[in-house]
């Protein structure tokens, strides 16, 4: 039986150990998967997946951002991460990874300590401005009540192709974020957490993608493994199973979702 590719539609690429990224670029068309979105941390981050890109063009497609989930940056930091931005936006497929630091920031209220969202949100909106201005996707970290306020800034920019990557989040959000046409996109995890399962249950099928998160690692039957897009496969056939729809099906849904979102 031939099988569609699959496409991991996060990934940090660049996070993995040289000889690493080399195992999984060179093994990628055997395990089934056709390219990759290599989603930023920051600037240095993103000049590394922009020559990721140039050595593999047919493989990685990168996106440029900062990973909310650490301290901001100084405003010259920021200013001349966009500006980097600006000069190589026909190299970058979307704008990513961006959004707010849920875990951050629960872990430093739980510790009893206050915390500021307020710079996170403003340089979310910058972010989805520059999206909306450059029309481009964008790729959020933005979960649980996050997902709300990233929700009302997508909606005053007009920016529509967004993807709210491993997402969580309330049935209220879930149903508004599907209104929008929003995408998200499940990792690994899926074979084994039931939050995850039933979300995967309700959200439409034609706003879906398969991705690693890696090199994030994972548990159940993928412990101890490093994370690898062939991943994408058990991905593919766990979301199969919860649709109740054929595998060959399955895949071909998840890539075609992922090219048409991505421009592939």
């Amino acid at each position: 039986m031939s099988l569609t590719p699959l496409i991991d539609a996060h990934i940090h690429l660049d996070s993995y150990e040289e000889a690493q990224r080399l195992e999984i670029l060179s093994s990628l068309q055997e395990a089934g998967v056709e390219s990759l979105i290599a989603v930023s941390m920051h600037l240095e981050s993103a000049r590394t997946n922009l020559q990721l890109k140039h050595l593999y063009p047919s493989m990685v497609y990168p996106a440029f951002g900062f990973h909310p989930e650490q301290p901001l940056p100084e405003k010259d930091a920021i200013d001349q991460l966009f500006a980097w931005m600006k000069q190589h936006v026909r190299d970058m497929v979307a704008v990513g990874e961006v959004g707010l630091p849920y875990y951050t920031r629960t872990e430093t209220e739980e510790a009893g300590q206050a915390f500021d969202s307020r710079p996170y949100e403003e340089l979310l909106e910058r972010f989805i401005a520059f999206a909306r201005e450059e029309d481009k996707p964008i790729v959020l970290h933005a979960v649980y009540e996050d997902a709300d306020t990233a929700c009302r800034l997508l909606a005053h920019y007009g920016v529509e192709r967004a993807h709210f990557h491993w997402f969580k989040g309330s049935p209220d959000t879930v149903r508004h974020m599907a209104n929008q046409g929003y995408h998200i996109s499940f990792t690994p995890d899926i074979v084994y957490e039931q939050e995850i399962q039933e979300l995967a249950a309700a959200y439409p099928a034609h706003l879906v993608m398969s991705e690693t998160d890696g090199s994030w690692p994972f548990e159940g039957p993928f412990a101890g493994q490093m994370t690898h897009p062939r991943m994408t496969a058990e991905v593919a056939l766990a979301w199969s199973r919860i649709q109740g729809c054929s595998l060959p099906e399955a895949r071909r849904m998840m890539y075609d979702n992922a090219k048409r979102f991505y421009g592939l």
